[in-house]
């Protein structure tokens, strides 16, 4: 049960998350970067304690509002990157918002494809496939991990060409004249493993988004499998919807 002013039936609002609106006034007012007052500094100035302001600030670093640098403090944190959902590399997207892309390579393996794998790319269970771990990186800041699953038979020599492409899907349209016309996504939210949280530079347990899509060419043959995830606190998703085409046709 909710508890409430006597003679009142609105909700009484934690403390922890009055300190949060009177933090989100202050960083609307400040620029990204800017420094926010050590915890005992807002304690004083709430009249409240640390421990709700401490818990105030996680929800913002969270919800990607704040940065937290370790040994440094906090920080405003810069806006979220915009994701549009669409066929498009990640150097074409990074570029549409004006940030400069940049890609580390992690791992380049080949691996035996499982059942569930060896469906998504229609070879048989066994198979070859070249796996690829990238770090996606925009301005010089980790943005997402990416793990692509492409069919090795299918693509030979791929490997090599990693180096000579800035983006996949250049690769794949250039060397092979593959182009993706289609693609299956679903998205859900994960927490950072150690080892993601070592990559993307945050810390163990924060929010972050997966993304799986299944892209097809347009013969409508499955072309990669790719497993990304993306820090919850720098980006957000957006898709234009439409309804569904029998609803558009009408009677």
């Amino acid at each position: 049960m909710l508890d409430t002013h006597d003679g009142d039936a609105s909700p009484r609002v934690p403390k922890y998350y009055w300190v949060k609106r009177q933090l989100l006034s202050l960083i609307e007012s400040l620029p990204a970067g800017s420094p926010v007052p050590p915890e005992r500094t807002l304690a004083s100035e709430f009249t409240t304690s640390r421990t709700t302001v401490r818990q105030a600030l996680t929800e913002l670093v969270v919800e990607g509002r704040l940065l937290r640098i370790q040994g440094k403090g906090t920080f405003v944190a810069k806006p979220k990157v915009a994701q549009v959902l669409q066929l498009t590399s990640y150097t074409q997207d990074m570029r549409a918002q004006g940030l400069h892309p940049a890609t580390r390579i992690l791992e380049v393996s080949y691996i035996n494809a499982d059942e569930r794998l060896a469906e998504r790319l229609a070879i048989r269970s066994g198979g070859r496939v070249l796996r690829i771990e990238r770090l996606r990186m925009a301005d010089g800041e980790p943005m997402a991990i990416e793990t692509a699953h492409l069919a090795a038979r299918r693509f030979p020599g791929l490997r090599r060409q990693l180096d000579r492409y800035a983006s996949l899907y250049e690769a794949l349209a250039t060397v092979y004249d593959v182009r993706l016309v289609e693609a299956e996504a679903s998205i859900e939210t994960v927490l950072a493993t150690p080892n993601d949280a070592q990559s993307l530079g945050v810390d163990v347990g924060l929010p972050l988004v997966l993304l799986c899509q299944h892209s097809f060419d347009a013969s409508g043959h499955p072309v990669e499998w790719v497993r990304s995830l993306y820090r919850g606190d720098r980006y957000k998703f957006v898709t234009r919807l439409h309804p569904p085409r029998e609803e558009q046709q009408g009677p």
